[in-house]
Parts: C-alpha cells; sequence; structure tokens
C-alpha cells in the first residue's frame, strides 16, 4: 500500500542543524529545483531519510577516491525542495515508482508529438 505525497519541503541546511522529515521506511523520493522545476532525484528506497540524505550530500563529500574531492554539489540546498511517499513495503514503493515513472514518459511523448 503506498501512502500520500508529502507537500514540497525546502531542502535543510544541515551545517545549521537542519533535518530531512522522510519516513524511515520504504517509499519513494523527489526532489527538485525550487524556480525550474527540474527533476534532480527521483526513486524508492527501504529507507526514505537514508536515500535523501546520500543523494543530496554525497557530492560535497570528502571521501575516496580523491578526484570527487573538488566536486560541489549542482545546486545549494536552499535551491532545492523534496516530497517524499510513504510505502508499506519496498515491493510497494519499487511498483509505484515504475508507475509513476512511465507516466512521466507518456506526459512527455505526448508534449513532444504536439506540433507548436
Amino acid at each position: 500500500m503506498i501512502g500520500r505525497w508529502s507537500s514540497w519541503k525546502p531542502f535543510p541546511d544541515v551545517s545549521r542543524g537542519g533535518h530531512i522529515e522522510a519516513p524511515i521506511g520504504p517509499g519513494m523520493y523527489e526532489v527538485c529545483h525550487v524556480e525550474t522545476g527540474e527533476q534532480i532525484a527521483f526513486g524508492y528506497s527501504k529507507n526514505v531519510a537514508e536515500a535523501l540524505s546520500k543523494v543530496v550530500l554525497s557530492p560535497g563529500s570528502r571521501s575516496w577516491p580523491f578526484f570527487r574531492i573538488g566536486i560541489r554539489p549542482r545546486f545549494a540546498s536552499s535551491e532545492i525542495e523534496y516530497r517524499t511517499c510513504p510505502a508499506g513495503s519496498l515491493a510497494d514503493a519499487k511498483t509505484g515508482a515504475g508507475q509513476m515513472s512511465a507516466h512521466r514518459q507518456a506526459v512527455l511523448r505526448h508534449f513532444a508529438a504536439t506540433p507548436r
């Protein structure tokens, strides 16, 4: 069983003690740029809160391999927002993410085929 999507929330600034409000269990997540609406990340996980923290925080981490040291995140945390959707199981989350992705692809194909 899949729950309802949360409202869009600004991404917290972890350097100021902010935290992600997300399910610790299975579910789906989506991260978008505030101004453009560009989708930065979308997926499902057995632990949504952990997945969200890895998606956004990993590009700026300073860990092995060495060539990643100079990489900075594409957007500042103040420029992105996220929403989550809890699920009863990982299988439910995977199914829901697949359906949502297929729907998004169909909409994009429709608008790409529409003459202007």
